[in-house]
């Protein structure tokens, strides 16, 4: 906005990001502690989800239900987890599409330990997100830029 008068700047306007807001455009206003601090937050969150699995795995040897079933459940919460992790990873770099979304919502719930994984990897880099965001801002501001900017050449003459 515009200190001034307190209007938008004519164009597209950045898209912004959960924990950043539009600070990932110039890297202002904090940008680099945020990215630590949801760095450090999600790893810490993957830390707790791991401890309340390995809580709930001990249920289970208590509950003495047999090793095909502990096998079974280790089994569900890797494949879950590495597949939410590949489809987090993806959501940065290119739109989801929406009914897959649904339909993936389960298991992305049960893998909630691989998105949270995915989140911090990409935190070491940029803001999870950032590339998608930037590669669709710039496009929109080109876009922009071409239809106001007008072309040099001769005006038709109207009879």
């Amino acid at each position: 906005m515009s200190a001034e008068t307190g209007t938008p700047p004519p164009g597209p306007t950045p898209e912004p990001l959960r924990f950043f807001g539009t600070t990932w455009l110039n890297h202002d206003n904090g940008y680099t502690p945020r990215r630590i601090a949801v760095a450090i937050g999600s790893l810490a969150t993957a830390a707790a989800a791991c401890l309340v699995l390995r809580l709930a795995y001990q249920g289970l040897q208590i509950a003495a239900i047999g090793g095909f079933v502990s096998l079974l459940m280790i089994v569900m919460f890797a494949i879950c987890s590495a597949m939410a992790f590949r489809h987090t990873w993806d959501g940065f770099t290119r739109r989801p599409d929406p009914e897959r979304q649904a339909s993936l919502r389960g298991l992305l719930a049960i893998g909630f330990v691989g998105s949270l994984l995915a989140y911090f990897f990409r935190s070491l880099t940029e803001a999870p997100g950032e590339k998608l965001h930037r590669e669709e801002y710039e496009a929109a501001r080109k876009r922009h830029e071409k239809k106001t900017t007008r072309r040099p050449g001769k005006k038709r003459r109207r009879a």
